[in-house]
């Protein structure tokens, strides 16, 4: 798959809390519009994305909860298809990576991703956050999301064409159940991590997310032991605050595609939040891809990759007029 190499560590790190205070402009109402990292910091890649298509691309750091952000980390990255648009006319995607919660794999891998949906008239909001191995894990990285999430109300008001009334969030493997936790945190519990939203996307699209957590547990998957910080019968609380199975709402449309060959987080994971939140009477819909894997499903270069690009269009433009 195309990536984009990780951002040096310097890059983001001279910028200062004058990127998010001064540098930003004041709304009609008082509140501050974000200004996007200046183009003499922002990441080389996006000149290559600006030139080669018809795409603009700029970077935000969001505020975290509590304490300050990591420049490196706390960032997202907004993708509009080019010229003018009229307001809210511009439909929105929420992109959130996987990489098992662990720093190995990070949002920069979903450039071509973010591109790509861009180019077919979608807003598309790619967010990082804090992993395992880089100051993530439960609960940072869950605050993480929820902080970025927070954030996109900022983004409309820089960017007064995307449509925010509506929003579609897709993640990919761990950004998988990310993405449906992110769509019913105004389900949690006041003291729980990520209640009480400020923003709530309308529809989820899981791309082999581990959407029973501990079917995949029992099923060998110790990645998610890791990044909860035991199993279900040592954190219980905190399986039942962010397994998707367990926070079904059913007034949340969800799509879960899954490869028929994948072996990372098997097809039944999806399978089983797909039946739970059809008989709590929710709209979900599964697709299974044939000659896909837990990889190739968000590989531009795959033949599976073209429907997962409609899927997702199709969901946002929807949500769009509906």
């Amino acid at each position: 798959m195309s990536t984009m190499h990780r951002t040096a560590g310097g890059l983001l790190a001279a910028l200062t809390a004058a990127v998010l205070v001064a540098g930003c402009s004041t709304d009609t109402e008082g509140s501050a519009v974000p200004a996007p990292i200046p183009a003499s910091e922002a990441p080389e890649s996006f000149a290559q994305v600006i030139a080669s298509s018809n795409v603009d691309a700029e970077r935000y750091v969001y505020p975290v909860a509590e304490g300050e952000s990591d420049h490196d980390q706390n960032w997202v990255d907004l993708f509009m298809p080019k010229g003018d648009h009229p307001d809210g006319s511009v439909p929105l995607v929420v992109l959130i990576h996987g990489g098992s919660w662990q720093s190995q794999i990070g949002a920069d891998t979903f450039v071509t991703f973010a591109r790509r949906l861009a180019e077919r008239g979608l807003a598309v909001y790619n967010l990082e956050y804090r992993r395992l191995g880089s100051g993530g894990g439960y609960p940072q990285t869950f605050a993480d999301v929820a902080a970025a999430l927070d954030f996109a109300p900022q983004i409309g008001k820089a960017n007064p064409a995307i449509d925010m009334k509506n929003a579609v969030v897709v993640g990919h493997s761990a950004g998988g159940q990310l993405a449906m936790w992110a769509g019913t945190r105004h389900k949690l519990d006041d003291d729980e991590v990520g209640a009480k939203p400020k923003y709530r996307p309308t529809s989820v699209v899981s791309l082999a997310g581990p959407l029973d957590m501990r079917t995949a547990v029992k099923l060998g998957d110790d990645r998610i032991v890791r990044a909860l910080g035991g199993t279900p019968e040592e954190v219980p609380e905190r399986y039942t605050s962010v397994d998707p199975i367990q926070n079904i709402d059913p007034s949340m449309p969800t799509i879960a595609m899954v490869g028929a060959k994948d072996r990372v987080v098997p097809p039944v994971v999806s399978r089983n939040y797909v039946d739970a939140a059809t008989k709590a009477g929710g709209t979900a819909n599964f697709v299974l891809l044939p000659d896909t894997n837990h990889v190739t499903i968000v590989d531009p270069a795959a033949p599976a990759f073209t429907r997962v690009l409609e899927t997702i269009s199709r969901a946002a433009h929807n949500a769009h007029h509906a």
